[in-house]
């Protein structure tokens, strides 16, 4: 911009202090370090506590709502392009930390529970949840749907409290065992059936030729290509990075950037692909950590993935709390308020224990499983990205109901997960003692 007087001599003659007035870009650079910063140190604050990270973040997102000018706060479904791009990349880093967790991501015991919640849990959640929105709730056939789709997935990156432990730890405990492999699966199986909301919202039920091609491409096409892709460059990585080794500190450094490989190529490689690339990229930790069981090397990999995550989620939530003090209350109705209760409180729990019907497991393994059902930013990036590429009726309403329902997931899931889990520890460490005395 250029300039028709020069500052500094203006503040001297006529006092104009403007010469000390900041742009709006650094003030968004001093609340992005404020955010970063924020996610360095609640970790450490609030360990231990009833509290988790995100529930802060909601908070100050709020606040900036009241220090930032009108005209430079974001308008979320103004910017569902970008919203779309952020949370994709939150979920991508997430579903990578998750699959590094897997001490044996391709045995049978790893996927002997997850596999229920996958294949009876997640359709009678989505069933459940269409039945409700469509029938009770008023949202439209193909909005429906969408929903469905979207809230059918958990959230790996809200879920790490209830997930296994980091690399170099035992998977001691089936139920966090389940869970993990659980978000890292139907975050990929979720995007078939938004392809199919896609799919209703261009076509209707005026026409149905559609569905064969639906089903060959969005389902099969890209669900097996996803996977194949994912795994051959899990392999290819791991096989070209180990047979360099690493000598001096800026090759250990390299580890990071690995992580960001890890990350970034199966991904890319799957959607140029036209595959599914957050099934590439868990597929592609997996086989990974698998060939790799060197403790050491596993848990820089996931610890800088997580930070990286930690960081994202941080910014995220920080927009949420935003558009909640500017938006959300002016399209959120008290029967969305009672759709959340229903899918929080009774759907997704009554779906998960169903799928356990059969199986020996204490009943508290199968209420964490069934309970713990976490809905959060996977959720809301299938909904900006469906929303992005067409047109549904009753969008704003949906994207609100979205973002409520993520932000009580997240206080009534982060809350009671530290009292659940401790709880659960006890049960599980009494069960590998009586396993090994007889």
């Amino acid at each position: 911009m250029l300039l028709d007087t020069y500052p500094a001599f203006e503040l001297f003659r006529n006092g104009d202090w403007s010469y000390f007035e900041l742009e709006s870009y650094n003030l968004w650079l001093i609340y992005a370090a404020m955010t970063v910063l924020a996610a360095a140190l609640l970790p450490r604050l609030l360990s231990k506590k009833p509290v988790t990270a995100p529930i802060v973040y909601l908070v100050i997102g709020a606040a900036l709502h009241y220090v930032l000018p009108q005209k430079d706060q974001p308008v979320l479904m103004e910017e569902i392009w970008g919203m779309k791009r952020l949370t994709e990349m939150v979920v991508i880093v997430a579903l990578t930390a998750a699959g590094l967790k897997l001490n044996k991501p391709f045995a049978k015991a790893t996927w002997r529970n997850s596999k229920r919640l996958l294949l009876v849990g997640m359709p009678l959640t989505m069933l459940a949840t269409f039945a409700l929105g469509y029938w009770v709730f008023g949202f439209a056939l193909a909005t429906a749907a969408l929903l469905a789709a979207v809230i059918a997935p958990t959230d790996p990156v809200l879920a790490s409290d209830v997930q296994t432990s980091p690399p170099g730890g035992e998977d001691s405990s089936p139920t966090r065992v389940a869970l993990t492999t659980e978000a890292g699966v139907n975050d990929g199986l979720a995007f078939p059936f938004t392809y199919l909301a896609i799919g209703l919202a261009v076509f209707g039920t005026s026409q149905t030729e559609w569905l064969w091609s639906w089903f060959a491409m969005d389902f099969v096409y890209k669900l097996s290509v996803g996977l194949l892709i994912g795994l051959a460059v899990g392999w290819l990585l791991n096989k070209g990075f180990m047979a360099v080794p690493a000598k001096t500190y800026e090759s250990r450094v390299s580890t990071g950037i690995l992580a960001i490989a890890l990350t970034l190529l199966p991904y890319s490689l799957a959607e140029l692909a036209s595959s599914y690339g957050f099934v590439a990229v868990f597929a592609a930790a997996c086989m990974f950590r698998k060939l790799e069981a060197e403790h050491t090397y596993q848990v820089q990999l996931h610890a800088f993935s997580e930070e990286i995550e930690r960081v994202l989620v941080a910014v995220i939530f920080v927009l949420i709390g935003l558009y909640t003090a500017n938006d959300l209350l002016s399209e959120l109705s008290w029967s969305h308020v009672a759709f959340a209760a229903l899918l929080i409180f009774a759907v997704r729990p009554l779906a998960g224990m169903v799928s356990m019907t059969g199986t020996r497991l204490h009943r508290l393994q199968k209420f964490t499983m069934a309970f713990f059902g976490i809905r959060g930013i996977g959720t809301l990036y299938y909904l900006s990205y469906a929303l992005y590429h067409q047109s549904f009726p009753q969008a704003e309403e949906a994207f609100a109901f979205v973002v409520f329902l993520m932000i009580a997931s997240a206080v009534i899931h982060g809350i009671s997960a530290p009292f659940v889990t401790e709880r659960l520890d006890v049960v599980e460490k009494r069960q590998a003692e009586r396993e090994k005395e007889q």
